[in-house]
Order: C-alpha cells, then structure tokens, then sequence
C-alpha cells in the first residue's frame, strides 16, 4: 500500500463513549446513580475533565473525570476496546475486548473481565490491570484479600420501559409499556455487551441499545442483580487516560518516536499507510500526534512540517519531564517558533493557547523574555511578545559576532517584507497604528486583505488595538468577513475578551448573533471562556441570549456546565429562555440538577 503523509483529512476521536460505569472514590452527588453498585453508560465528554453519563434508571448528570474522579469504569468493551493478539485463557474469547487481566505470577496468561471477576485462576495470584491495548500495567491486590460488590441496573431479569433515545416506534406496545430483559448481548462485532434482549408485556421481542455508541434505549423500573465484580480493582475514568485514549494509549499531544529496527517497521507498516523512503526522517526523531484517523491509524507531525501515518504498534511514546524541558532554555536564548500550524494549535492548548494574531510568528525567530514556573516560555518576536509551550520552539545554537547581529536584527526588522497583507495584519495584530495607516495608503492595499486566513480587522479585535481597530473602520473594513472557521472580527473580539471592541464593531453594523461553523454566537464564546465583560456588553447591546450551538446548548447552558453562577444570573436577567433543550434533551433545570447541584 502506498503511503500517506497524513495531508487526508483526519478525524480526531474520543474513546470511552459507551463505557459502562459505577460509582468512583470521589463522588458525592447522592443517589443520583440509583445507589452504590447501580450502572450507567457514558453518553459524551463535555471536556477532558467531564462527562456525561446516563444511569440505568434514566437520571443523566455530568461527572468529574480528571482530579476529582466520580465514576470508575466497569465495562469498556461497548466502546470496542480491544487487544490485538490476547486470549483469555479460560474462556478462550480471543482478541479481549474491554479490560485485560495479566497474571503476574505466570508466564503469558490471561483472563478477560469476565473471567477475571468471575474468580477464575488462582485468587492468590496478583494481576496487571491493562486498560487500553499497549497501556501501562497497573498492579492490583490480590483477588483473595479484597471484597466484592454486585452491580445492580439492566440485567436479566430487570423490567424496563422505553429510554431517552428510543427510536422504534411502538414495539413495546406504546410509551410506558413494560418488558422484561432476557440477557445482554453484542449489537455489534465490535460492541460486545452493548445491547439487552428485551420480551414486552405485549410478546414483541427484540434487541435495544445499552452502550452502543453511549445510547440508552432503556431505562429500568425494577433493577436486577449484575455479576459480582472486584470494586477496588476498576479503574477510574479519566485517570490515566483510561477510556479516552488512542489505541495503544496514545492520545493527541503526546510525543512519539520510531525505534524499532527498520525491517520491523516496516513489515508492521503494511495496511497502515505503507513505507516510503522520505519517511526515514522519522527515525529516531521526536514527532507530535496531531491525529488519529479513521482507522485508528497515528497521524503524526514532525519538525520537517511534514505528517505521516503510521500504525500505533510502531511508536513508543517519549516521557518528557518538565525539568528536561526547561533544562534547554534559558532568558536570553534565540529560539525558531514551530511553523507547523496545525501542530502548534496543538502544543499550545494548556500553554497561553493559540490566536489567530500570532499567525505571523510561524517559523519566525525570537528572544525568550521570560521562563514562568510551569516552564512555559514568554518570546519576543515579530515584534511583540507571546507565550509560548517549550515544545512549540527549537533553540538555536549559541552564534557570535556577526552571526548574532543578524539574528537581532531579523528579530526587530520592521522593514517592508512586499506582501502587504502580511505588513497589514501584522502591524494590527501588533497594535501598530502609524504602520498601518502607512500600508493602508500604499496603492496595493486592500484593508480586507488576509494573511494566516484572518483580516487585520479580526487581528487587532483580538488583541484589543482600539485605535487601529478605529482606523480599520474608517477606510471600511468588512466587518462580516469570516475566517475558515467561520469567526467574524466580533467573535475574535469575544474570543481575546475585548468588550470595548465589540462595542466599537457593534456600531460599525457587526451582526451580534452571527454564528461561527459550530453554530455559536459570540456570547457562546464569551460564555465559554468565563468573560463576564464580554456577556455584559454583548446583552447590553441587545444579543439574542438563547440561540443554538451545534450541540443545541445556549449560552445558558454553558453557564451552567461551567459553573458560573454571575453569568446564569445576568443571562436570565435578560431574559434566557430555561426551557430550550439541547440535542440531548436536557433544558436548562435539566441541566442544573445535572452538574450536581441544582440550584
């Protein structure tokens, strides 16, 4: 098979979707679940560090997985987490799907969860719990010394009614009709126990999902008692990246190498993009996860710009340690920023993020002004300063004399590069208004011109450059031009927190409402990044408070989500309607009793 150098379009995945869960060390939301043992499937991650789940007895709440850990995962296999070439050794299931038990005590053996719980094997034997396929090996107790908890929601014998996402007709006879669930079931090859088989009071039987891509067909009105499982054993969700995670633990962001001999690589290559000669470059050099593709294939950037695709089994991810990081840099140093977009998007989340401003900083040179106490690095280039993830540059080797002349002086050049829209979004994003006035006036000027796929006008909006936002308006700067993204200058403005730009915007016509390519409004954003400013302004000026993401929340809903209760506040002020449900049909009370605490 040829290979790819990962230019096709990828999709970025989210596993644990499906996930069947109990009860975690962390929680305290009551009997919200049904009580200690009772069972839920996973519907969405709301974020790395929250997810909703749906219990059996139809109650769905939102949960901490990251710090705080409420939930721990009982089954994975509905998710289709499986490890390639594993056997459980007394039932013989091959590959293990879910999560797999090593014996620590014996050579090559195996159990599934099944069978691990089921207390086959010897109970004085110590296992490794393996969460997800080529995952670290967690050492548990021994079975013998630890207790058991029965896991109570739908399992044989459990009567049911239709749930939150039934979706066939009146099999069951009509809303409220009972049935009564025979055994659970595959819905699919590669969803193992992620269905209940289902008689109805009226003699229809069929097959209904119970974890399959996180649905809840059913909900249980009289539970039933579900195997016996170790409790202390599970894993939590969220830790370790358990159940969120690529195949072979590899998730977006991480660091991976390629250290295998070249024979081997190349062999595990096929079906997985292929080999080819300019991929050498890969060997042995740190590379970022950028994607992971539909076939659960590894997209992953290097320092060339170049991407490639390559089968998990091939890479070892790279444990970098903040000292490591910080041992290469020191104030003073000149540094090459990243000039892979797309990889630096990434490195950024969690590091001061990225702006559409600091487009002009790809591949530039610049000088670390500064090193904070998580290492992060702040650079002056292109003639301001940013904030940069250390990942994210390259240190280049200490020049002297003339060399370092010219290296300062490319830092600092304020020179005319000839591309004027460069020269143009630059200075805005600079907030240099005496440098834009003297582009504008240049015949080749176009005030709408883009550069990095942004306008000055949506440069400067960001980083709040009132008099060159002033001046871009003078000479008529389209306030409605959208990036690829879909983001207008006022959507940038909420995005750097900026109301004073949205005000200026506001007169200049901009459309409050305008919505981005996930449907949201520049008070989704502002909502969302906790601006109170920006939320004030945008319901002073007379935005709509309760149009639609993609996902169907308002900006009331992310309020909520995120705990800002001044926001919740100033939107219903202005008038929220509480009663819009979103695509998972919860309205805004809805949506309070979930996050825990309903107010």
């Amino acid at each position: 098979m040829e290979a790819v150098p990962a230019n096709r379009s990828t999709r970025f995945i989210m596993e644990g979707v499906g996930t069947r869960v109990i009860r975690g060390p962390d929680w305290k939301w009551g009997k919200q679940d049904g009580g200690e043992g009772h069972v839920g499937t996973v519907r969405n991650f709301e974020s790395p560090e929250e997810v909703v789940v749906v219990w059996d007895n139809g109650t769905a709440a939102n949960y901490r997985c990251a710090t705080d850990y409420d939930l721990r995962i009982l089954d994975s296999s509905p998710t289709g987490v499986k490890h390639e070439g594993s056997l459980c050794d007394t039932c013989r299931q091959q590959p293990i799907f879910g999560i797999r038990w090593k014996c620590a005590d014996c050579l090559n053996y195996d159990l599934c969860s099944t069978c691990y719980h089921s207390d086959k094997h010897s109970l004085r034997h110590r296992f490794h719990r393996i969460t997800v396929p080529g995952g670290e090996r967690v050492m548990v107790e021994t079975r013998r010394k630890s207790k058991k908890l029965v896991v109570r929601g739908i399992f044989p014998g459990a009567r049911v009614v239709r749930g939150v996402d039934w979706q066939w007709e009146d099999q069951d006879g009509g809303n409220g009709r009972r049935g009564k669930v025979h055994d659970l079931q595959d819905w699919s090859a590669a969803s193992p126990r992620s269905a209940a088989y289902v008689v109805w009071d009226n003699g229809s039987k069929n097959l209904y999902r119970v974890g399959f891509e996180g649905m809840a067909d059913l909900k249980v009105v009289n539970d039933a008692k579900g195997p016996s499982v170790y409790k202390e054993h599970l894993p939590l969700l969220g830790q370790q990246g358990s159940g969120k995670n690529g195949p072979h633990g590899l998730q977006i962001g991480d660091q991976v190498k390629v250290d295998l001999e070249l024979e081997i690589v190349k062999s595990l290559q096929h079906g997985h993009g292929g080999w080819t000669d300019g991929m050498f470059e890969c060997l042995g050099v740190t590379g970022v996860i950028v994607g992971i593709d539909e076939d659960r294939d590894i997209v992953v950037s290097y320092p060339s710009g170049n991407r490639w695709t390559f089968n998990p089994a091939v890479l070892t991810k790279v444990q970098t340690t903040s000292a490591q990081q910080n041992s290469q840099f020191a104030v003073g140093d000149i540094v090459q920023i990243c000039s892979d977009l797309e990889r630096i998007k990434i490195l950024q989340k969690g590091h001061g993020e990225w702006a559409a401003a600091m487009t002009p900083t790809l591949g530039s040179i610049g000088r670390i002004q500064q090193i904070y106490h998580d290492n992060d690095l702040k650079i002056e280039v292109c003639g301001t300063s940013w904030t940069y993830n250390p990942l994210a540059v390259t240190k280049i080797s200490c020049p002297s004399g003339d060399r370092l002349s010219a290296i300062l002086k490319k830092i600092f050049e304020t020179h005319s590069t000839g591309d004027v829209n460069l020269e143009l979004v630059k200075s805005a994003a600079n907030g240099d208004v005496q440098k834009c006035d003297e582009v504008l006036k240049r015949k080749d000027a176009n005030v709408n011109g883009m550069f990095g796929g942004h306008t000055a006008l949506q440069a400067a909006s960001q980083n709040g450059h009132l008099d060159v936002v002033k001046l871009l308006l003078k000479h008529n700067a389209d306030v409605e031009i959208e990036n690829k993204y879909g983001d207008r200058a006022i959507h940038h403005a909420a995005f750097g927190n900026e109301p004073a730009v949205i005000e200026l915007l506001a007169k200049a016509g901009a459309d409050l409402n305008i919505r981005n390519n996930r449907r949201q409004t520049p008070l989704h954003i502002g909502v969302n990044k906790g601006y109170y400013g920006v939320v004030k302004t945008l319901l002073k000026l007379g935005c709509h408070p309760s149009l639609q993401d993609t996902d169907g929340d308002t900006p009331l809903h992310d309020a909520i989500s995120k705990k800002y209760d001044d926001m919740v506040t100033l939107l219903l002020d202005h008038n929220a309607d509480i009663k819009v449900t979103n695509n998972n049909g919860f309205n805004a009370l809805h949506h309070a009793a979930l996050r825990g605490n309903p107010r």
